[in-house]
């Protein structure tokens, strides 16, 4: 049997179907469409949590009135939130791409990556997405808790029992936000993966 041949047709000498990635070994069949399955449900439910996130806080909105002087609160009154809508907005269009990018190679039947320089554009751009996404979120939590419980040492007062479906609202937000950057994390270990198995040793492929 022509061991060569295999390496060519994505075959291995045992008839066992391989995925091949550069100068870098080879990776089973079917690990690879698992891999490629997670990763498009990750990254499609990441933006969908990030859009839905972002769009519970742009329409979060509460008006009271205060000895006949009303006061709307919006996410535009603290700057965690904005940073928060800000991020799930860039996350959920990086989603949206990346998800699109892996929609067509699971159509098309072509490799995730094709180079290593793609791979590490790919690892880097996910990790910074990620970090990025967690930030904003931790972020938002500790302006949330200062919302329900305020602050003594700083004397600020606590303002959800003030407008209770305005924060119950972006509770709501920032949970989402929580699992979109989940999400995130779980995508740059896949990409991760991605990535270092390009690296193994190439004693197998031959």
């Amino acid at each position: 049997m022509n061991h060569g041949g295999g390496a060519d047709n994505g075959v291995s000498p045992g008839n066992v179907p391989v995925c091949y990635y550069g100068a870098a070994g080879r990776v089973p069949a079917a690990l690879e469409r698992r891999v490629r399955a997670a990763e498009l449900f990750m990254r499609c439910a990441a933006c969908g949590l990030a859009v839905l996130a972002a769009a519970l806080l742009g329409a979060d909105r509460q008006t009271r009135t205060f000895f006949s002087v009303e006061k709307a609160a919006r996410f535009t009154d603290m700057q965690s939130l904005v940073f928060l809508v800000i991020a799930n907005g860039m996350a959920a269009c990086y989603s949206l791409l990346q998800g699109g990018r892996c929609l067509v190679s699971i159509l098309t039947g072509g490799g995730v990556l094709i180079n290593r320089p793609m791979a590490w554009a790919i690892f880097s751009c996910d990790q910074v997405m990620a970090y990025f996404t967690i930030s904003a979120v931790a972020v938002a939590m500790e302006a949330a808790m200062i919302g329900k419980y305020g602050s003594q040492q700083f004397q600020w007062m606590k303002t959800c029992h003030l407008y209770k479906r305005f924060c119950a609202q972006a509770g709501g937000a920032v949970a989402c936000a929580v699992a979109a950057s989940l999400n995130m994390v779980g995508v740059s270990l896949v990409s991760a993966f991605n990535l270092f198995r390009l690296y193994g040793s190439g004693k197998g492929r031959k």
